[in-house]
Formats: structure tokens, sequence, C-alpha cells
């Protein structure tokens, strides 16, 4: 029987600015609504675990007990391992993997995690089943992810609602669904879960230190990363208009009134005992 495999495109890539955007990231900032379960002997499954920052503090949470983290990008991975080690957290490890289809059996995680995944894939459904699959009697499975419909900011500088929506456009041309935060509980109840916490959390920018990294990062992403090639290539934009977007990004960092908020949507699923 053919095995599902992955057929959206990850519209991001890794950048460095993508990169330092992740490499922020972190248990408390990221998965908040999912520490109240873990447990010092938990085992967690962290998927599209990237530069590893999230799956590192995951690891120092759970000090008796096991973390894999898995990616699609081979290379991302050696980023992860790094920073595992530098932290001197031993109790985790790192594979490649495809979320549709776990090279794990059935049965063997207390927790398995996703975050900012969900809106990256071809079949989000399959990917919770597959995270259902995997996870032990009583224990959960967790997924966070932003909501782009539902960014919001201030002041409307001319340009970013071109941003947002060009971003739109260019993710689902790949096969992905950038609105997903408020799709997961929907989306969990089709994989076949029937207790779901569904809540939100939010990322805001606000601080002059705060509105340059997010600008900036912004900025640099809509003309150099994996993102700026896909949006040219696939005919959403000239290389003009996304320099016009990167403008709007650092004119919208400079305003002393700037602020930004992300919305997310976080689900925390049980699985049947």
């Amino acid at each position: 029987m053919t095995q599902p495999r992955e057929t959206a495109v990850y519209t991001h890539g890794h950048h460095e600015s993508v990169l330092r955007s992740h490499t922020w990231r972190t248990a408390a900032n990221s998965a908040a609504y999912l520490l109240g379960v873990l447990r010092p002997r938990t085992r967690i499954l962290d998927i599209g675990c990237g530069p590893g920052t999230i799956t590192a503090d995951l690891a120092a949470l759970v000090p008796d007990g096991q973390v894999v983290g898995v990616d699609r990008a081979p290379r991302i991975l050696d980023r992860a391992r790094a920073t595992a080690a530098a932290r001197g957290v031993r109790n985790v490890g790192f594979a490649v993997g495809d979320a549709h289809a776990l090279a794990h059996p059935d049965d063997v995680f207390g927790v398995v995690h996703a975050h900012q995944v969900l809106q990256h894939v071809g079949d989000p459904v399959q990917v919770l089943r597959e995270m259902r699959r995997v996870t032990a009697p009583g224990g959960f499975v967790a997924a966070r992810d932003a909501d782009y419909a539902a960014m919001t900011w201030y002041p409307q500088v001319p340009g970013l609602d071109d941003w947002l929506a060009l971003y739109r456009r260019v993710a689902r041309a790949g096969g992905g669904e950038p609105d997903a935060g408020r799709r997961l509980r929907a989306w969990a109840l089709r994989a076949g879960f029937t207790d779901v916490t569904a809540t939100s959390g939010t990322w805001t920018y606000a601080s002059p230190e705060e509105r340059r990294w997010w600008s900036e990062l912004w900025a640099d992403r809509t003309v150099a990363s994996s993102y700026a090639g896909l949006a040219v290539d696939g005919g959403h934009a000239t290389a003009a208009e996304l320099r016009a977007v990167a403008d709007a990004w650092r004119e919208w960092g400079r305003q002393e009134e700037g602020w930004f908020a992300v919305l997310h949507g976080e689900i925390l699923c049980r699985k049947d005992p």
C-alpha cells in the first residue's frame, strides 16, 4: 500500500531571515498551552522541529524522558543537533521524516507536538491522524499555527495589505493553508479526536527593538528567501513589487506608534485511553 507523502511546498525555506525568526522561538513563547501536561518521564515527538530551539526546551522539561525531533530537511537538523549540544541537552535525538507517514510504531509517545507545521502540509488531517496513531492512549497531540488573515497591525502603512494578500496567494499556490489557526479544531475532529481543547495565543511586537526585529526579518524574507522565489516564479509578484513590500515593512518598523499582533490557534487533543 502506498504511503501518503508531502505534496505542499514549504513556503519559507531556511534563509537566514527565516532562521532569525525560528531560532527566537521557545517552549515558553510558542508552546505554553502544552507545558502543563508534561511530566519528567514524558516521551515527546516534535514534528517539523526546524532548528530545534523548542525541541531542546521540551527536552529540558522532561529530564527523565526522551524527545525526538523530526523534519523533512536534513540540513536544518544539523542546526538542531548543534542547538541541543550547545545547551548540553542529551535526552534528544533528530531524524528526517515526513509527517504524513511517520516512521514510528503505534502508541509510543506521551506527547506529539507540531508548531507552525499544519499550515504548510498538503493534508493536515492526515498529519493529525499520524500524530494520533503514534501517541500512546491517554497521551496528547498538540498543534499551534498562525492565522494570517487574523494578523493585525497599526498604523496602516500602505503596502502591508499587499504583503498579506501576496503571502496568502503564494502559500495557497504551494498547497498550504495560511489561515490554519482557525481550522485546527475542525481538522482535529476530522482526524478522529473527540477530546479537543482549543485555545489561542499571540505574539505581539510593539517596542522599538521588537518592531525593528520583526520588520527587518520580514523585509529580508520578502526579497531574499524561498518565499520570494516562489512569488516571482509563480507569477504572483515582480521583483519590483517585492521590493515595494519590503520597503513597507521597514516603514512600519520606523513608526513610533507601531504595533503588530500575530494570532495563533492551538489544540491539545487527548487520545482515548
